[in-house]
């Protein structure tokens, strides 16, 4: 039976990225994926018609430059097109719009608050500077504070240094930063409802978390880290939807020699005499292999993957500890033509651009109290787009393809398994929402599928369907993510190594975690290293 030099377990974004680089460094790689299709949530699939879903992962921003050009992404197809603003409409009618010309958003704003108006720039100059400090990490392997080693001191102190640089009084700022809520941070900045409101969905969106919950302004600024083009904080659309981006890093893989299997899936990891050997398929098939990469969550990959005598005790417990709860859902729709918002005077650039319905803070926290009673969140925050309008490759001429990622909605109903007239209900309370803005909205409707946290993991596989495979919590980051002694990809078992979003530096469809445990691997195989790393010179 032939031995690969490495076996990469999941086919979506981090794992093919993991995969590429190892063959891109000249290793024998194959990479197994459960499903008949790639990309886990990074996909685009036909689910009804002509129309291209996609069902999972919406927009591009997180994808790091670096990995673009590492890999050549534009050879294998992958086209970003930027979308413009935010939108969230008011229950009395009027809207606040997001722009990103500066001129027209300072008016916006000002319509609502001069003092918020002035105040915008400071807010974006101090979020941007705590931008800065992280991004620079990106792609870089958490040091570890306990080791001596000349890299880990090395890590150590270039991140000392950058929060030298940002000087004592802003030291103290990213401390409080790093573990407040997103509500109190905006308290700090606007005195207008809408416009927090409007702001604050980024910090709970993927999130078991609410506004007022401690460590969401963190969650804000993962979603202000992407560019697209170089625009920090844009956001964009992969053309032909998101499976674009895990299909152009399929073909780098490929074009390196990579080995691709569909409907494989892992029933556990071969661990023999203390190392890791291989997979076993679901359909009994072993592939063996010299390491083992998983690009699974921390918990699928130790406590249903493999014998709980493979790994040490506390390790063991804390990854049963490790917080992965499921909050977001999903409403995917096909449409008979583009809706109509009469709010919006006609030809306003935010037609384009993402909708929201919640308009106030309150709003926003209730939402949240409905998930804490196990149920969805009826009057829910939703980030609704329709890709199609500046990507027409996804539905026949004249229809439109909508997208609808929905905060709350738990993984289990008052802790018991969803029934299909649930989930009917739950699509009800999205599709009622947003007709209260759009009067023909639900007569365009031609086909809708709904995915709760429930089908997100029966589906791709993610723990409790949650979209960050882990929450981006202070206690679950950087050299704590996964779990403390184990942040540089390394599994306590000899040969495996972890490249999933449960560890450094978290989830979207970024391809750090990917890159990262690539270099780790390459670096223990003592292989030329393909990955790019930076401290700040992107």
């Amino acid at each position: 039976m032939k031995t690969y030099d490495a076996v990469v377990v999941g086919a979506g974004h981090n794992g093919l990225t993991t995969a590429a680089f190892l063959a891109k460094a000249g290793l024998d790689v194959v990479c197994v994926e459960k499903n008949d299709y790639i990309g886990g949530a990074a996909v685009s699939r036909k689910l009804h018609e002509d129309w291209i879903y996609s069902n999972c992962s919406y927009v591009c921003s997180l994808l790091r430059p670096e990995i673009f050009r590492a890999l050549e992404l534009h050879r294998h197809g992958l086209q970003v097109t930027p979308f413009g603003g935010s939108l969230t409409f008011m229950e009395n009618g009027d809207y606040y719009g997001s722009y990103h010309d500066p001129e027209v958003a300072y008016r916006e704003r000002a319509r609502f608050s001069r003092r918020d108006a002035d105040a915008y720039e400071r807010y974006r100059s101090d979020t941007m500077r705590q931008c800065r400090i992280i991004r620079d990490f990106l792609l870089s392997t958490p040091p570890d504070p306990t080791s001596f080693r000349p890299k880990d001191l090395l890590g150590l102190m270039q991140i000392g240094r950058k929060f030298l640089e940002v000087g004592e009084d802003r030291i103290y700022e990213t401390i409080r930063f790093w573990t407040m809520s997103v509500a109190e941070y905006l308290d700090e900045y606007f005195e207008t409802d809408v416009i927090k409101a409007a702001m604050s969905g980024s910090g709970i969106i993927g999130t078991a978390l609410g506004i007022h919950s401690p460590g969401t302004a963190y969650v804000l600024l993962h979603h202000y880290m992407g560019d697209v083009d170089g625009n920090v904080g844009s956001w964009g659309f992969a053309r032909g939807g998101m499976g674009a981006v895990s299909g152009a890093i399929a073909g780098a893989f490929q074009s390196y020699g990579g080995e691709l299997r569909t409907e494989a899936g892992v029933d556990k990891i071969i661990v023999r005499n203390g190392n890791a050997r291989g997979v076993g398929l679901e359909n009994g098939d072993e592939i063996l292999a010299n390491i083992v990469v998983s690009a699974m969550d921390v918990k699928r990959t130790f406590l249903n993957c493999m014998d709980r005598s493979d790994v040490d005790e506390d390790f063991y417990t804390r990854v049963e500890n490790f917080k992965i709860r499921g909050s977001s859902g999903k409403l995917n729709i096909a449409l008979d033509g583009l809706p109509t918002f009469p709010a919006l005077p006609e030809g306003n650039s935010l037609h384009i651009s993402d909708m929201h319905f919640i308009d106030s803070m309150e709003r926003m926290e209730r939402a949240y109290d409905d998930w804490k009673a196990g149920t969805w969140s009826k009057d829910p925050y939703i980030d609704m787009v329709i890709p199609t309008t500046v990507d027409p490759t996804m539905a026949p001429p004249g229809k439109h393809f909508m997208s609808c990622f929905i905060q709350y909605c738990p993984h289990k109903l008052e802790g018991r398994d969803w029934t299909d007239p649930e989930r009917e209900a739950f699509a009800r309370t999205v599709i009622d929402q947003i007709a209260n803005y759009s009067p023909d909205f639900k007569k365009l409707i031609l086909h809708y599928e709904v995915r709760t946290p429930a089908d997100i993991e029966e589906q791709i596989g993610i723990t409790e369907g949650n979209i960050f495979h882990g929450e981006l919590t202070m206690d679950q980051l950087l050299f704590n993510r996964p779990v403390p002694g184990y942040a540089q990809y390394r599994a306590p078992v000899a040969g495996l190594y972890m490249c999933g979003s449960s560890t450094h530096p978290g989830g979207g469809v970024m391809a750090a975690p990917g890159a990262n445990a690539a270099r780790e691997i390459l670096a223990d195989l003592k292989r030329p290293n393909t990955v790019p790393e930076n401290f700040g010179d992107d």
